[in-house]
């Protein structure tokens, strides 16, 4: 009999669970980042991995509609539109019509948007998050779409493609303060004001060649930046060069990338637990170089099992299932294995109205 009195309380509990959706968002890409290269920081950092705290662990399909492999156009078009694409397709479907974005959706529920990218702001996969265009290659349509968009806040690199007789006024006249040489934080930002930060013609440096801290810190000064907004924000942040590296089989190149992006990872979830009402999702919108953390040796029974050699399958884009881990209020929609458009509808599950 206890029991069934009971029974009504722990139901309405659930369903009060049930019912629990984060604020605020942010989604974290590594480009190019399969399970192998997710596995670097647990085998090159010096310290415990933050992946190891998310909990909610999945696999996402990322193949596009028009092929088995996906670019980062079409991965990104898949996982922030919910519609997959032909490769090089940024924001259109197979028809080359546009497809409404998270941006564009979001923003019309008091939304404050960011993103953050180690490549262009223009690249394939910021570009799917604000624009539209039938080509990935139309960089100068690309930019035009980023100060016409709902985009709050954004840094990175690409200035060559914003670069116009209007000069300042492109940004001005947007409402947009610009800055061309360094992050700063941003104080008393007034009522619609936005913020960006082109801080190379095209992609950033890599981090070895003395990028630093950009990506983390970055990502430090976007949260204070669009957390000020009671509403709500979304933000992108991509470690673009994880893919670069991959392409250029370069094992420094990509560990350093990896643990640059850990570090930023680390940046988000500390927002989050200390916020309690954010969910943080780390994935990639394909895996690239066939990469491998393979023992030493190449030779059945001469196999160094204590030696770890780094190995390249190779100089391009593979199919395999690439790894998506999130943390906070809903991240449990995220476990499973997933078609990479299943990111879409879950994060408008979870924010909408």
């Amino acid at each position: 009999m206890g029991i069934l009195l009971l029974l009504p309380a722990l139901l309405s509990a659930q369903s009060r669970r049930e019912k629990e959706k984060p604020l605020n968002v942010i989604i974290l890409i590594g480009d190019g980042m399969g399970t192998s290269q997710l596995s670097i920081p647990y085998y090159y950092g010096k310290r415990e991995p933050v992946f190891g705290y998310f909990g909610n662990v999945g696999l996402v399909e990322t193949s596009s509609a028009t092929h088995k492999i996906t670019d980062s156009a079409a991965g990104s078009t898949a996982m922030f539109t919910g519609r997959k694409t032909y490769n090089n397709a940024i924001g259109v479907d197979t028809d080359t019509l546009i497809r409404y974005n998270l941006t564009e959706i979001l923003s019309k529920q008091g939304y404050k948007s960011g993103v953050v990218t180690t490549a262009s702001i223009t690249g394939a996969t910021p570009a799917g998050f604000y624009g539209h265009a039938s080509d990935r290659r139309m960089h100068y349509d690309i930019a035009e779409w980023l100060l016409e968009s709902e985009v709050d806040f954004f840094a990175g690199g690409g200035l060559q493609f914003f670069l116009s007789e209007e000069g300042d006024d492109r940004f001005t006249s947007r409402n947009i303060e610009l800055e061309l040489e360094r992050l700063k934080k941003i104080r008393r930002a007034e009522p619609d004001q936005r913020f960006g930060f082109l801080l190379a013609m095209d992609g950033m440096p890599s981090m070895p060649e003395g990028r630093g801290d950009f990506l983390p810190e970055a990502t430090k000064i976007a949260l204070d930046f669009l957390s000020e907004n009671e509403e709500g924000f979304i933000l992108l942040v991509e470690g673009a060069q994880i893919d670069w590296a991959s392409h250029a089989n370069d094992t420094d190149y990509l560990v350093a990338e990896m643990l640059d992006f850990e570090e930023t990872a680390r940046v988000a979830y500390n927002f989050a637990k200390k916020d309690g009402n954010t969910v943080v999702i780390v994935t990639a919108d394909h895996e690239t170089g066939g990469f491998s953390l393979a023992a030493s040796g190449k030779e059945r029974y001469s196999e160094d099992y204590a030696t770890i050699t780094p190995t390249f399958g190779t100089t391009t884009h593979s199919a395999t299932l690439v790894p998506l881990i999130a943390y906070g209020p809903g991240a449990e929609k995220f476990r499973g294995i997933l078609r990479n458009t299943e990111i879409f509808f879950r994060i408008i599950e979870l924010t909408a109205e």
